[in-house]
């Protein structure tokens, strides 16, 4: 469900903002247009020294030297000053590069057209050392002496074909201006750091830059460790809980997990993988088919590291191992108004339901849902109700209220319908599949396809449990469809809501939601075999429910994930902010020791 909902927004805004900071050209197109730009400064340089033919002659020569000295001292930068840092391999040094030549051609360009060359190209020459040092200084987890060195390991060399150009220039002269000009440039990066820095420190009371450092090094790297460090440090101590559905023949046969703990915040950060973990430790614990679909919550809920993740696996797995003793269920029943759409199945004295407002956007839905549900299941007799947020569709917005009051009139309809029904034997089947040549990048997660089919009487219901984070408009009705030609009866669509599909491509939303990047007709191809495969496995079995509780785990909590989520936009509001004065005066100055000196 797509709501006015200020955290989300506030993450659809971080999106947009990190995506926009990764999308550099290949290495070869890198190379490309940084040879362009050195020959161009080169080429514009000469025209103002020498005679048409020679100017064109030594601008190319000039241009050409600059090209080499970059190539040579990028590769010596990114591979043995900053050969530790994970993040700046050749290609993202040599795209650094490009953009430090691109403003330092404005400035020869500038200097050309006004007759001022050489004092215009030295005051390029500190703006991309300010640029350098201001960019290495935020992005690299390498040490202050290796970022001075490598910031200073472009523009110093770059500069010397130039001097050699130069006729009559006092080269004592040259030497203050470079010594005045590190000194203003280090003060004026460290002050305009310093102050973004603060920004951080007053929302979350952590400085801006660092948690850019970590986010950066699990958005190229994948390293999670430095992220969830910070996010240990904002998580507050907060009791969930899981619910299981087991399913049992002679021996184990399938499980229903729903964790109300939010898969996310993106990635392999927090809880992202949790869907895929559960399953992943159910399935070896219990040798049996495992699903997590997703639970009635959203992000006020992500857990902060790994070690968390672990609490909860330990936890549901050391209480999975109980017995099923329901062994009659009733038909799956679906009941829809025409906004929301409700399903459910009681197994003995407990029920089965999930939410659906498809065709329209199924985002995360609110916990009080879950309460109105448990209230309204302990008014029929049932002693537990497992609820899951189908998340199988993405399309539009809705308006809170409004769906939220269609939810809770489908699900008193179905809930009353359902528990009024007489209870049969009932047969259960489950399996998985792992559809080849889709990844993370295609919004599948590595739980793949699961799919459990419940015989009762004449009726298969398929519950169809897809890894992924939501779904394009109108797959779950093509998916309901295929499986009726098959002799299913009825059934629904869920994913997961895992996260680990977020922040692996670089998009608007930054993520696929399942349909958008695979073939329809392939998903649908994979989930008719899981289900004939389910199909063939049903068996006489016997149905169980627990709530577990897992105290004292560390989520981020939704005041500090908003802030965090802001953080991004204040930092970038500041620095627009500040960019101006501060550089402003350092150029102030330097074109004053360029005129007086």
């Amino acid at each position: 469900m797509a709501v006015e909902n200020s955290l989300n927004q506030s993450m659809d805004e971080v999106v947009k903002h990190y995506s926009s900071l990764f999308k550099l050209p290949s290495y070869a197109k890198v190379i490309l247009l940084l040879a362009l730009s050195c020959l161009g400064a080169g080429t514009l340089s000469a025209i103002t020294l020498f005679p048409p033919f020679e100017a064109l002659v030594n601008g190319l020569f000039l241009g050409f030297s600059l090209f080499i000295v970059n190539l040579i001292f990028d590769y010596f930068v990114s591979t043995l000053i900053l050969g530790q840092d994970p993040i700046y391999d050749v290609r993202r040094t040599a795209a650094l590069s490009l953009f430090c030549w691109g403003l330092w051609f404005l400035f020869i360009l500038v200097g050309v057209a006004i007759a001022m060359l050489v004092r215009l190209c030295l005051l390029g020459f500190s703006a991309v050392l300010i640029l350098r040092l201001i960019v290495f200084n935020s992005t690299s987890s390498t040490g202050s002496k290796r970022v001075l060195a490598a910031s200073l390991l472009q523009p110093f060399p770059c500069i010397i074909p130039f001097l050699l150009f130069w006729a009559e220039i006092d080269y004592f002269f040259i030497f203050l201006f470079f010594v005045f000009s590190t000194v203003v440039s280090v003060l004026s990066s460290f002050f305009f750091i310093s102050l973004l820095n603060r920004v951080g420190e007053q929302t979350v009371k952590i400085p801006s830059l660092p948690l850019f450092k970590a986010f950066l090094l699990n958005w190229i790297v994948g390293l999670n460790a430095p992220f969830e460090e910070f996010l240990e440090k904002l998580g507050e101590e907060q009791d969930v809980k899981v619910s299981l559905i087991k399913f049992d023949v002679s021996k184990p046969k399938a499980v229903i997990v729903v964790p109300f703990v939010h898969p996310g915040p993106f990635k392999n950060v927090g809880s992202s993988l949790l869907p895929s973990m559960l399953k992943t430790a159910l399935e070896r614990e219990l040798n049996c088919v495992a699903c997590v679909p997703h639970g009635l919550l959203g992000h006020e809920l992500d857990l902060s590291s790994q070690i968390q993740n672990q609490k909860i696996l330990n936890r549901v797995v050391e209480s999975s191992n109980f017995k099923a003793s329901e062994a009659k269920a009733t038909p799956f029943i679906k009941i829809s108004n025409g906004s929301a759409t409700a399903c459910c199945q009681v197994f003995g004295k407990f029920a089965f339901l999930s939410f659906t407002l498809a065709p329209k956007t199924t985002e995360d839905l609110p916990q009080e849902l879950g309460l109105f549900v448990q209230g309204e299941a302990e008014k029929h007799g049932l002693s537990h109700c497992a609820v899951v947020n189908s998340h199988n569709s993405i399309n539009g917005t809705i308006s809170r209220q409004e769906a939220l009051n269609a939810l809770k009139a489908a699900a008193a309809k179905c809930l009353e319908q359902t528990a009024s029904l007489k209870r049969l034997a009932f047969e259960v089947g489950a399996a998985t599949v792992m559809p080849k040549g889709v990844s993370l990048k295609d919004g599948m997660g590595p739980g793949g396809i699961t799919v459990i089919v419940v015989k009762v009487g004449e009726q298969k219901t398929a519950y169809v449990v897809v890894d992924g984070n939501n779904m394009v408009s109108g797959l779950r009705e093509k998916i309901l469809l295929s499986l009726k030609s098959m002799g299913i009866s009825e059934g629904e669509v869920f994913t997961t809501d895992t996260h680990a599909v977020n922040a692996v491509i670089l998009s608007k939303r930054g993520y696929h939601p399942i349909g958008e990047a695979i073939n329809h007709e392939k998903l649908i191809d994979y989930i008719k075999r899981a289900t004939l495969a389910a199909v063939s496995d049903l068996e006489r079995a016997k149905a169980a429910a627990r709530s577990i509780t897992v105290r004292n785990v560390k989520v981020i909590g939704e005041k500090k994930l908003e802030k965090l989520c802001l953080l991004t936009d204040r930092v970038i509001r500041k620095a627009k902010k500040i960019v101006i004065p501060i550089f402003a005066t350092s150029g102030i100055l330097l074109m004053l020791f360029l005129a007086f000196v």
